[in-house]
């Protein structure tokens, strides 16, 4: 049976959240191939572990009872009657960097260029090839050089409100998605009706406690409308933030001997859509190629100018920005109803989530009032 971690992983700390049907969210960690319920009055609350000095110590001795095999759990249907997974963060904001590699800031002057149209890209994308080559690899925003190569798309008539943040010292630093709103591993994600020019972004998401201490990593599939943000970047909030857009998975692996900050800033993500249709694309992601540190990126985010008392999950952009054909040529990629989309990196697992309408996808019901009420009502609010 196919599960989200392979054994090898296993082996690592992971902290995630499990719905309990008839009971509620609870906080769960792996030991031994089973999934371990470690909810309690002293930390009911992914958000509360986070918050710990030593999560992962925590996590590895925190008593708490079996819910099953971990493969039983990963087969489990979500919204069915047995338990299953949710997406591994409760209470943090969720919010995402974008145009974080120089590659993929190309792709946006693209989208923002063509207007939505994706019959335009492909000369465009051609245009602004001839203007700078294959000099953005390895490129570090604010450097030197990417004020040269600033400097030379503005020559070309291809300036952007995407070159600063792409390549200029400010971050893009957006609300991805609403508290508790996010989906977890095997559950829908959403495209909003109007969109007719979409893809998934495979992403690394980082877990942030309220100090700005990076605490572990998970994946995320930041689902993206590059024909509404491509009309208007005031448009953003429209094309990112729609029900069961953000996708979030799937557990968290706290960081330690085995796992630290520099095997994010070294993972590699790969990414499968299987469509309905028979098309299959494959894609890749290095965080090798990023334009800025992570450490940076949570600087930017949270810090004296702006508290998150929860801490947030904080997705950290992609490399990944498909261009092969799939039905016009000169067309490009866009999702069709029913996509199957894997998200993996040796050590986070896999997050695979199947593509619907915004508007088919369950509707999101469980807010911070209901979470609050729940864990009132089962004794673990002191």
């Amino acid at each position: 049976m196919t599960t989200f971690l392979t054994e090898h992983e296993q082996t690592g700390t992971f902290l995630g959240r499990v719905e309990r049907p008839g009971i509620g969210p609870c906080a769960v960690t792996l030991r031994g191939g089973e999934v371990i319920d470690i909810t309690s009055p002293a930390a009911p609350l992914v958000r509360d572990i986070c918050e710990m000095d030593d999560p992962g110590g925590y996590v590895r001795n925190a008593p708490g009872d079996s819910l099953g095999s971990f493969a039983s759990l990963c087969a489990a249907p979500v919204g069915g009657s047995a338990p299953y997974f949710l997406a591994p963060c409760d209470l943090q904001s969720i919010k995402a960097c974008g145009v974080t590699f120089a590659q993929s800031m190309v792709e946006r002057v693209i989208e923002e260029r063509a207007s939505g149209d994706p019959r335009a890209a492909e000369a465009i994308r051609a245009r602004v090839g001839a203007a700078i080559g294959g000099s953005l690899r390895n490129l570090r925003a604010g450097s030197p050089e990417a004020a040269r190569i600033k400097a030379t798309l503005i020559s070309e008539g291809l300036w952007s409100q995407y070159l600063e943040v792409g390549i200029g010292p400010d971050a893009e630093v957006f609300s991805k998605a609403q508290v508790l709103s996010a989906v977890g591993p095997g559950a829908d994600v959403g495209l909003h009706p109007i969109s007719t020019w979409n893809n998934p972004e495979p992403e690394v998401v980082l877990a942030v406690s309220s100090r700005g201490r990076i605490v572990g990593a998970t994946l995320g599939n930041d689902v993206n409308l590059r024909d509404v943000e491509g009309r208007s970047a005031l448009l953003l909030s429209k094309a990112k933030d729609n029900n069961a857009s953000a996708a979030i998975g799937p557990m968290i692996r706290l960081f330690g001997d085995d796992f630290t900050l520099d095997d994010v800033r070294r993972a590699e993500l790969d990414l499968r859509v299987e469509g309905p249709d028979g098309f299959v694309m494959d894609g890749h992601s290095s965080m090798k190629e990023i334009s800025r540190d992570p450490e940076d990126l949570v600087r930017q985010t949270l810090g004296r100018h702006h508290q998150y008392p929860d801490g947030i999950m904080l997705y950290l952009g992609t490399l990944f920005a498909p261009t092969q054909d799939r039905d016009v040529p000169g067309e490009g990629f866009t999702h069709k109803l029913g996509d199957r989309v894997t998200i993996s990196s040796p050590g986070l697992g896999r997050l695979t989530n199947t593509v619907r309408l915004a508007t088919e996808c369950p509707e999101w019901r469980f807010g911070a009032s209901h979470l609050m009420r729940n864990l009132a009502a089962r004794g673990l609010l002191g």
